[in-house]
């Protein structure tokens, strides 16, 4: 397993956590925020088994971390320690991961029953509260980690507030999430805030060609995901390269009558989209992932990809000096910027961001995806 000083692109991130580590008193509650796949649950783990190590390593930090002292001790995890084995193996009787999934396997079967859209009060009093406040197993405190933190309920945080702020002895929480503005502010006051930052592009497109992925993907991905290398991955494993190629080519030769058209290919691209996410998450662990949920997630991938190539071409239009994110279509954002006013392509890039917020409200997708269809043909001002 990958231990704290081997975090690749995240330097600044991990020095807070050595400056954390080696005060007199350190926080109980961490927050990682930023972007999904740039090593946010990787540093976690790794921070886990540090903070669980029987033999924890200390080294000078020698430059390494430029906002550290160059003698200020860093500390690292051993990894052959009986709790670095144990928490390899997945079998460490104190060290947790909380995740949404966990609802499958709460005592309640009205609890296993629903399908995973959020992280409920139960799945956090069961597998998080109630485990804090037992003993620890090693005598060396308890870790544990939240995933995608930004899914817990209001309840959920409340009932976690003091958990948080006077957790038992040696009980450290680990919350990771992508938007730290969709939690409590009371949360957040509680926690040691850590901000994860884009990996380097060159990194990202390495990784991807090391996956299989074909130059002009590599590098479209790599800038599309700005330095994400999980999720890069994730998009080009599920042959969503293909899925941008034909969604901008159909913008770039889209008529004035073709919004409905468009419109009609994005509830089916969507449907399909969700159905697979959904498919898949059972496939790979039983889970039942809310169709709602992979639904929204679909649809605002399929967004982000529309409003990236408007980008583009607002690009073109000003002549700024920045790469182009679709470089391996450079056609459609010229043909849009011809299209286009600078000032419309302006408001078609805030109308699509406004539609993905409407989409995370329950407003109905084929109305959104209907005045999708429209605002990129017209640059209409619409507001549902």
């Amino acid at each position: 397993m990958i231990e704290l000083l081997d975090i690749v692109g995240q330097d600044s991130a991990v020095g807070l956590i050595q400056r954390a580590l080696g005060g007199n008193r350190q926080p109980h509650a961490y927050l990682f925020a930023g972007p999904a796949g740039v090593g946010r649950r990787t540093t976690a783990v790794a921070l886990g088994r540090t903070l669980l190590c029987e033999n924890v390593q200390v080294r000078p930090n020698a430059g390494k971390y430029k906002d550290l002292e160059p003698e200020q001790p860093v500390r690292q995890a051993c990894g052959t320690c009986h709790s670095c084995r144990m928490i390899e193996a997945g079998t460490h009787a104190d060290f947790h991961m909380v995740y949404k999934e966990l609802a499958r396997y709460h005592d309640d079967a009205n609890v296993r029953d629903r399908v995973m859209q959020g992280l409920g009060i139960d799945v956090v009093r069961s597998f998080l509260i109630d485990p804090a406040n037992r003993a620890s197993a090693s005598g060396r405190g308890k870790v544990f980690i939240v995933q995608e933190s930004e899914l817990l309920s209001i309840e959920a945080q409340n009932a976690l507030l003091k958990t948080l702020e006077e957790p038992p002895p040696g009980v450290r929480i680990i919350l990771i999430c992508r938007w730290p503005d969709r939690m409590l502010p009371t949360t957040l006051s509680r926690c040691w805030i850590v901000r994860f930052g884009p990996l380097p592009a060159a990194f990202v497109a390495g990784k991807l060609r090391q996956a299989g992925a074909g130059e002009a993907e590599a590098a479209f991905w790599a800038g599309f995901t700005e330095g994400s290398v999980g999720r890069a991955l994730k998009l080009a494993a599920q042959d969503m390269y293909a899925i941008k190629r034909d969604v901008l080519a159909r913008l770039s030769n889209l008529s004035a009558a073709g919004g409905a058209e468009l419109s009609e290919h994005l509830v089916k691209l969507t449907d399909n989209l969700s159905g697979q996410a959904v498919a898949d998450a059972k496939a790979a662990d039983g889970a039942d992932l809310a169709k709602t949920l992979a639904s929204r997630q679909a649809a605002g991938m399929v967004l982000e990809l529309i409003a990236s190539a408007y980008r583009d071409a607002l690009t073109v239009s000003t002549g700024c000096d920045r790469a182009l994110v679709h470089a391996d279509q450079p056609e459609v954002p010229s043909a849009l910027a011809g299209r286009f006013e600078t000032t419309e392509l302006a408001e078609i890039i805030e109308q699509l961001a406004q539609y993905e917020r409407l989409l995370w409200r329950n407003v109905n997708p084929k109305t959104v995806w209907d005045n999708v269809g429209i605002t990129c043909v017209s640059a209409a001002d619409l507001r549902l």
